[in-house]
Formats: C-alpha cells, structure tokens, sequence
C-alpha cells in the first residue's frame, strides 16, 4: 500500500473507541505514552449506545478499576436506574431480583457477601447499571485530559509488522507506531489482518433487542420467560428480547429485520397472539462463542470483543473487555518504556485467557438449559432449586459479579492474584483512593524499614506506603499491581523478604543508580 501522507510515530495505536480501546488508551497515557486511535465510524452517538438498548451491568472488578482511577464519582445512571429487566417495584414480602443465570432470577436477599472474605465492609459496589455511552462519554474526557488523540472516520484498512514497529493503513494515510493493538469488536480487522485463529462454537440462537409498541403487551408476563419454544422478556415499555432457537439461521442471512417478521418469532416464542403495531428499532445477536488462541502475535495484541465474542447472558462482555484493557495497559506502558522483565507482556494472555475461557463457558452453560428440550428442561428445574438457596445464589452472585476472579500467580498467599481489598487508614482515606496515579504500591502495615528500603530500588515506578489499616485481615505487607491486583502478600514480611525481592524482579528491571 502507498501513503500520501507522512505520519508521526506513536507508541501505541488502537483500533477502535469503544470502552475497551478508550480505557485502554487511558491507562498507556496515564503511564506517559503517546497514543492514536483509529475509529472507523465516524458519529459516536449511536442510538444503541443508549438506554434501553445500551444498558450494561458493571461487575465487581469494572467497579473497581474505575473507583482506583477516579472516574467512578461520575458515574450517574446508576443513580436512577437499579434494575432494567423490571418495571415493577418490588411487593412487600418479595425480593428484588438483581441479575440472573439463563433467566433465572438471582433474589438479593439470598445472597451472603459475608463469604466473600476480602471484600471489606464499605468496599465500592459489587454491582450497578450504566450505558455504553456513558462510559464513553466518560473514558473520552478522560482520555482527551492525557493527550490522546482520536480520529474518527479512519477505519483500518491494512497492517504490517516488523521487529522495530507496525504499520498501520487507512485508506491513502499511514501511521507509524511501535505497538497495535486491536479493540476493534467482534469482526476485528485487526484480528483478521494478523492472523490470528479464532476458534470456538456455532450459535443455537438468534437473538432479537426490539423497540416496539404492541396493541396488547399485557399478554406477556414481565421479566424474563422461558418457554417450550425459547426465551423473551418484556422489561422497560415497549422493551423486548427474544431467543429463537434457529442455530442463529436469521441471524447469519441477509433479511430485513420487519415488524412481521418480529411479530411471528414473538408470538411463537411467547406462546401468545400478542400483535405490534409499530417496530422502531430492531437488531440481532447469537451466541456464537469464540477466542483468539492467542491474545498477542509479535507487535499486534488483541483485547475486548476482538480477543473474545460470546453470548451476551448475564452481561459480561463489557466487563471482560474492560479487564483486558486492565490488564494490558500498565503491562504494554512498561514494555515501552524498558521498565519490564522480558516476560511481563506475555503474562497479558496467560492471565486473561483463562479468564475468557471461563467467561465463553458460562454463557454455553446458559445456552444449554435454556434449549427447548425435555433434558434442558430437566436440568433447568435443578439449577432454579440451587439458586434459589443461600450458597447457591451466593457461588452464581460472586462469579457473575467477578467477585471469584483470580490469576494464578503460582502459588503462595491466598489472596494472592485477587482483587485488592480497599482498605481504609485511620484517617478515614482508603487504598483505592491512591491508585489513581496507576503505580504499583508496596503496602506495609507494619513499617518494616527493610521494605522502604526495597521499595527505593525501584524508584518511581514503586510507591511505597505505610500506615495501620482498620481491617488488616492478619496481613502484615502486600504488593498491589498498578491494575490493583495483589501480586504478593504476607502475615510476616520479614520471613519473606527473599520472595518479594524476586516477585518484583520478574515485573520491574531495577533502577541503575
């Protein structure tokens, strides 16, 4: 391909402005990297991106990485909205449902965070409601605020790499960078143009998210329903999903999604005569799941729906492409700038693959009971009995809300490859407040001098703190990674000193004095 114009070169450009791409600029930025995204549209303010249709549940470890980078306090749909998929209030003696599992309903008063042994009281939510134009809205400013440049209308056209750097293509216009990396969705130009093997499963289903007004609505229950021919639900007016099990056929052919067509699948789905009178918009999804086999190929990394498609049940796209960003951003920043041990980058898949692995899992999970057949039907009446005891409301609640998330770390504490707890200091300030800066932190609680004195040989890019916390959880240090990970800890640092010294080397080369 031949450019017309002659480009800067930038250390990372992504591809695509979604939340994935957008926190992950963010987190290069925020570590003093120049970085380019290319969006291919060229309006951000999709319709789709908005309530209804843009509703997302945000988990426990979403909550928690935009709490440590000062971005939660703006959050606001939250505020107003607690539960889309319902328009009733609760009736006295009844639980408020707070998520489900294959439609399933997940009752709050079922579930025991009290198992959660390092959440710590006054941690930030586990869950809440927002929209994907909120968050981009958001991780925009954000990301305008760190100088990172945006150019809308640039789809990627073509990619090449080299040792030294990547090329990237749109249309006549080239752009020089060091890394790329693709956040460009579930048809990733980047993921096709690096070659990347994107295994996984056919769909069961087509799935329908509808605007419509219906002459008779009250001829479908609320909520969600699953029936002998599939699944709907019936939540905001006018708001409704339907599962038809077609192998995801209408799906995958050129059709124009009509209000006739929506109509027959409804009422054959529901079971009912109901009638639309008018269908404003309509889109479709399955359940295809797939997975990059491998998340990065030299120079060109993958992340969010471009590593990962599956199912969106239970909501976990969104949050497992923000974990992504997480993960990747602090990791690909010290590469850049030599910071990081040889083999920090290549940790970015053999923590975060599993973790897509376990996520592509549990939507097939949903998938297979929710299938109109008797042995579906079967299996669906046990897991509905399980759920709706305390333990099991409790296992479904801690691995929907990512709560249970851990990397192995290869051994050692167990709260290692956790979240951090947000522990609080006596002056009322708690831990998550100190990672806005996107450091890793050394935390002592008991002020062991040989620490401070570890912690120095890494200068900046180890912050080292002290101080006694209110609920120390028999924890005497621990080592927090600039994604807020706990990548070591310990009830006696001073038995252990020998390991944190080797822990830190594998993450950070130590500073020439």
């Amino acid at each position: 391909m031949k450019a017309t114009t002659q480009q800067s070169i930038h250390d990372v450009v992504i591809a695509g402005a979604g939340p994935v791409g957008l926190f992950l600029a963010c987190e290069l930025a925020l570590a003093k990297c120049s970085v380019l995204i290319l969006e291919k549209a060229e309006n951000p303010h999709s319709p789709l991106k908005r309530l209804p249709f843009g509703i997302r549940g945000l988990s426990a470890p979403t909550i928690e990485a935009l709490y440590r980078r000062g971005l939660f306090a703006e959050l606001e749909i939250h505020k107003r909205l607690k539960n889309p998929h319902t328009t009733a209030t609760p009736q006295p003696g009844t639980q408020r449902q707070v998520g489900h599992f294959a439609g399933i309903p997940l009752l709050e008063g079922n579930i025991d965070s009290s198992q959660w042994e390092y959440r710590l009281p006054g941690s930030p939510e586990t869950s809440l409601i927002s929209e994907i134009a909120e968050l981009e809205t958001i991780l925009t400013r954000r990301a305008a605020a760190l100088g990172v440049e945006i150019r809308r209308g640039f789809p990627v056209t073509g990619v090449h790499q080299t040792d030294e750097g990547v090329t990237v293509w749109s249309a006549d216009q080239s752009f020089e960078a060091k890394w790329l990396v693709g956040c460009d969705g579930s048809r990733s130009i980047v993921r096709k143009m690096g070659g990347f093997e994107f295994a996984g499963t056919e769909p069961e289903f087509t799935g329908y998210t509808t605007l419509v007004d219906m002459a008779d609505p009250e001829k479908l229950r609320p909520g969600r329903n699953v029936t002998s021919a599939g699944m709907y639900m019936q939540s905001q007016p006018g708001y409704v999903l339907i599962q038809d099990f077609d192998g995801g056929a209408f799906h995958n052919s050129d059709q124009r999604i009509t209000r006739e067509h929506v109509q027959e699948v409804l009422r054959r789905v529901s079971e009912t005569d109901v009638t639309i009178n008018v269908l404003h918009t309509a889109t479709t999804w399955t359940d295809r799941a797939r997975q990059a086999t491998r998340y990065r190929d030299g120079r060109i990394l993958l992340a969010g729906d471009a590593a990962h498609i599956h199912s969106p049940l239970g909501g976990q796209g969104l949050n497992l492409g923000l974990g992504d960003a997480m993960n990747l951003g602090w990791k690909l920043a010290a590469t850049i700038q030599n910071h990081a041990a040889d083999e920090l980058l290549d940790s970015y898949h053999t923590e975060r693959h599993p973790i897509g692995a376990q996520i592509l899992d549990w939507s097939r999970a949903q998938v297979a009971i929710m299938q109109p057949a008797p042995h579906a039907r079967a299996l669906y009446a046990i897991l509905r009995d399980l759920i709706n005891t305390r333990d099991g409301a409790t296992y479904m609640a801690g691995r929907i809300w990512g709560v249970h998330t851990r990397y192995d770390l290869g051994g050692g504490h167990p709260i290692m490859g956790r979240s951090t707890p947000d522990f609080e200091f006596e002056d009322g300030i708690k831990i998550g407040e100190l990672m806005h800066d996107g450091r890793m932190i050394l935390l002592d609680l008991n002020t062991n001098a040989s620490l401070q004195t570890l912690a120095n040989e890494y200068g900046d890019r180890l912050r080292y703190i002290s101080g006694s916390v209110k609920n120390r959880l028999d924890l005497s240090a621990l080592l927090i990674r600039p994604d807020g990970i706990v990548a070591w800890a310990s009830e006696n640092a001073g038995d252990q000193h020998g390991q944190l010294s080797h822990i830190l080397s594998s993450y950070w080369n130590v500073v020439a004095h």
